[in-house]
């Protein structure tokens, strides 16, 4: 282990030794994510554990520390044309790997390029014991049984504090255009179920403000063709679009009103509400603002065939995530308690009960 991994070990351990539960904070641009907690709880800071381990460009594996940021991963990448696939949003230019896992956070390829759990071959964490595990490996033969490198996606720190991540990267595409078309929302995710389906080079698709954003990636034959195929006029600086979409910078995202995440159907179609969408993921996620109760909102998402949270803004001390049905309830606590049987990490930022 390195020094600071034993650090992190003691702490763990003087954490339960005095019963006192801890805050996990990385590069701290996520703190908006999950309920409110404690501000006066003693901070397990692994914004110092950082740095890329190993990176084998021909077989497409980085290992890197938790608290690697997003952009010296992003600068080691380049240097051999490849990417972070999932496309994580940067809230903050101290957005790290280990709070992207976390906070299971994917850009707007996912739907195409899967998300950051779907990358993910192994972990390496501190249990709430204060023992150093690894799970996985480096390889994807190596994921067997219970995945519980892939459980850390959204657990938002409860189950241990993770120190080092391996997961896959890929190419970058040769070419990537966009093209753009007028419509209204049910139009649009019309025409992105039809475009979906088809064997073209989609690697993105939103709908804004009565705008279809259509993005195509891959080799440059294959794009241009679908490009005169699909019509639409091309956008230009397509780039700053789709990172500021990614990082919420886009003028949708900066309001105070509450904004919730739906998970949905790509399909389905969303009832009146009287706010502002966005619709991402070729329809399976989209974005609402507007003032709501929880429970209204759950069932307009199960209705919808999916789920709902309270990504940002709204009464925080309150439940912010979609209530799981009573056996999936059951089984996180059993996992939080077999991880973390003295409660210490990150207590009620992910639900009230855990």
């Amino acid at each position: 282990m390195s020094d600071k991994q034993v650090q992190l070990v003691d702490q763990v351990l003087a954490a339960r030794e005095r019963r006192q539960p801890v805050r996990i904070v990385g590069g701290d641009t996520k703190a908006f994510m999950g309920r409110s907690t404690d501000s006066a709880l003693p901070v397990l800071d692994l914004s110092g554990h950082t740095g890329i381990l190993t990176y084998h460009p021909v077989e497409l594996v980085l290992t890197a520390r938790a608290g690697t940021t997003l952009a010296e991963l992003d600068a080691a990448l380049s240097e051999h044309n490849q990417m972070l696939s999932f496309e994580p949003p940067r809230f903050g230019k101290n957005s790290t790997l280990g709070g992207t896992l976390a906070c299971h956070l994917s850009g707007p390829g996912r739907p195409w390029w899967g998300s950051v759990r779907d990358q993910v071959l192994g972990v390496r964490l501190i249990n709430g014991q204060g023992e150093a595990l690894r799970f996985g490996g480096q390889v994807m033969k190596n994921v067997a049984g219970y995945d519980v490198s892939r459980l850390q996606a959204g657990a938002m720190g409860t189950l241990g504090v993770m120190t080092e991540i391996s997961l896959k990267v890929l190419p970058r595409p040769a070419s990537t255009r966009t093209l753009v078309f007028d419509c209204e929302m049910d139009e649009a995710v019309s025409i992105m179920n039809r475009r979906s389906v088809e064997a073209k080079p989609l690697s993105a698709a939103c709908w804004l403000d009565n705008k279809l954003y259509l993005r195509l990636s891959g080799a440059h034959s294959a794009v241009d063709a679908t490009l005169s195929h699909w019509g639409g006029s091309e956008l230009m600086d397509a780039e700053h679009f789709w990172h500021r979409l990614r990082d919420h910078q886009l003028d949708f995202f900066c309001t105070s009103l509450p904004l919730w995440r739906f998970s949905v159907n790509p399909t389905a179609r969303m009832p009146g509400l009287s706010g502002q969408w966005l619709v991402d993921w070729g329809g399976a996620q989209r974005w609402y603002l507007g003032n709501a109760e929880l429970s209204e909102m759950e069932r307009i998402a199960v209705e919808a065939g999916g789920q709902v949270s309270l990504f940002r803004g709204g009464d925080r001390s309150a439940e912010v995530m979609h209530t799981p049905p009573q056996a999936v309830k059951a089984l996180q606590q059993r996992l939080k308690h077999a991880f973390d049987p003295d409660g210490l990490f990150n207590p009620g930022r992910l639900y009230s009960w855990m």
